[in-house]
């Protein structure tokens, strides 16, 4: 077998054994035998809802086993083919089972990604929240880059954006800004986008021309569907009105219009001012609200979300999750898994998705160990 072939193999080979332990195999076999058994009981259908629950489960759980299961076969096929090819010296056999198990790693990539969009609330549109840290213009700015880089992915997914709310920064860039991204799994791609985020380039903004160092912070938190019971006290929340700002045109307007919550246990703030009802702002407040403290209970349950709070604390050097050099040399360099890239303007415009993967893959135990070296 060829070196090329051989670690296509492995590949494939890895891809099967992340998608067992996602799975948690054992587990899952003796689940799907109970779910079986469950669903020749004469009163399963007696309570409708739970029922449609079980089959639901019942059908995802059997058909990601069936998927490992052939995938281990075609593997096993493929591999026999090869030898059995190399024996004989049929070329033709080797080549078709060379490219079956190019298709099948492409396969089983795929379904690792499907497998790492399978939390709780993966499924749901999100919310994402952009802040600029200390430094005034330099920073404000990169937080504007960063919202756009976000809006750009998600165009470019066929997934709408609505800006929420944004404050502007004195002399460019924002403050900060609130969008809400809709489309399938929204949430599930971008929660490992969660954050600080860093920008090393020379200053447009200094006469000098020197080098600066930015930081801007990503927050992404589902949108809470109603199958999810978030309950708040009225009278543990502080309502407050104010005028929307902005750059002008369709958004601002000479009423009180804007709406913000803070939750006094949490100290959690939301705002709104994309809509010219102060009505319709309250209700997306609210929704921002529930989706907040539903995070925050997620972060309890997940292990991974722990360290990404700690990221929360500070906006500056040593929490950064990722670092994008435009000077001197060009890199953009993750800093939990490892990815990197040399054209930040790509990256800049939306090319996420590897580091998306490599993210998701590494709460998996996919991806690297240890620490790994920032860029100047």
């Amino acid at each position: 077998m060829r070196t090329e072939t051989e670690s296509v193999v492995d590949e494939i080979k890895q891809g099967i054994t992340l998608l067992r332990r996602h799975l948690d195999w054992d587990r899952a076999l003796r689940r799907l035998d109970e779910l079986n058994a469950l669903s020749e009981t004469p009163t399963l259908w007696d309570d409708p809802q739970r029922a449609q629950k079980l089959m639901r489960e019942r059908q995802t759980l059997d058909e990601s086993i069936a998927a490992v299961r052939a995938s281990e076969r075609e593997l096993a096929d493929n591999i026999e083919l090869i030898e059995m090819g190399e024996a004989e010296g049929d070329d033709g056999i080797v080549a078709d089972a060379e490219a079956a198990l190019r298709v099948l790693a492409e396969d089983v990539r795929k379904r690792q990604i499907a497998s790492m969009l399978s939390g709780e609330a993966d499924d749901n549109d999100t919310y994402v929240e952009v802040h600029a840290g200390a430094g005034g213009t330099e920073s404000q700015d990169w937080a504007n880059m960063l919202l756009r880089m976000y809006t750009r992915w998600a165009e470019k997914s066929g997934r709408k954006v609505e800006l929420l709310e944004v404050h502007d920064g004195e002399e460019a860039g924002i403050k900060s800004a609130t969008m809400l991204v809709k489309g399938e799994k929204s949430y599930g791609w971008l929660k490992t986008e969660s954050g600080v985020h860093r920008l090393v380039r020379i200053s447009p903004y200094d006469s000098q021309a020197r080098r600066h160092t930015s930081f801007a912070s990503v927050w992404v938190y589902p949108v809470v569907d109603e199958s999810i019971d978030i309950q708040i006290n009225e009278s543990d929340c502080r309502i407050d009105t104010y005028r929307a700002q902005g750059a002008g045109g369709q958004h601002i307007n000479t009423t009180d219009s804007a709406v913000r919550i803070t939750h006094n246990p949490t100290g959690i703030v939301v705002q709104c001012q994309s809509e010219r009802s102060q009505h319709k702002n309250r209700a997306t407040a609210w929704s921002m609200l529930k989706a907040r403290l539903y995070e925050l209970e997620l972060e309890k349950r997940e292990a991974a979300a722990n360290a990404q709070a700690a990221s929360k604390t500070d906006i500056g050097w040593g929490h950064q999750i990722r670092s994008y050099v435009l000077q001197p040399y060009q890199l953009v360099k993750d800093l939990r898994t490892g990815v990197e890239s040399t054209s930040p303007q790509d990256v800049l415009n939306g090319e996420l998705d590897p580091y998306m993967e490599a993210a998701l893959a590494q709460r998996l135990g996919g991806g690297p160990k240890g620490d790994i070296a920032d860029i100047d």
